[in-house]
């Protein structure tokens, strides 16, 4: 089973950029096809950014797209979301998924009934 840690949320202006990061340990991660999403007050947990396992096919949210990039590294067991040109609605908790499906294939998971392992979050706030 594997367990998630995100870090790299932070208090930030308008147009700047941030890039989270997510830690995976105790789980083969190179196994787990991995996701990122965010959820503001009030609103529930939306979709951002998504990989299969080794990273080379990805799918995002019209929102975030050309913003954000997501990546990985298998060797350090981490999952990447680069944010670039932030705005004040991209403020949000991020949380990282995983989920191990069993087999490797570049399917990617937008659901987030689709995980089975969270991170605990990290907080975005964008200022205008």
């Amino acid at each position: 089973q594997v367990t998630l840690v995100e870090s790299g949320g932070g208090l930030v202006q308008a147009g700047d950029s941030l890039r989270l990061f997510c830690v995976a340990s105790k789980g083969a991660f190179s196994s787990y096809k991995m996701g990122w999403f965010r959820q503001a007050p009030g609103k529930e947990r939306e979709f951002v950014a998504a990989t299969n396992w080794n990273g080379l096919s990805t799918s995002y949210a019209d929102s975030v797209k050309g913003r954000f990039t997501i990546s990985r590294d298998n060797v350090k067991s981490t999952l990447y979301l680069q944010m670039n040109g932030l705005k004040p609605e991209d403020t949000a908790v991020y949380y990282c998924a995983a989920v191990n499906v069993g087999y490797f294939s570049d399917t990617t998971y937008q659901q987030p009934r689709d995980y089975d392992y969270w991170g605990q979050g990290t907080q975005v706030t964008v200022s205008s």
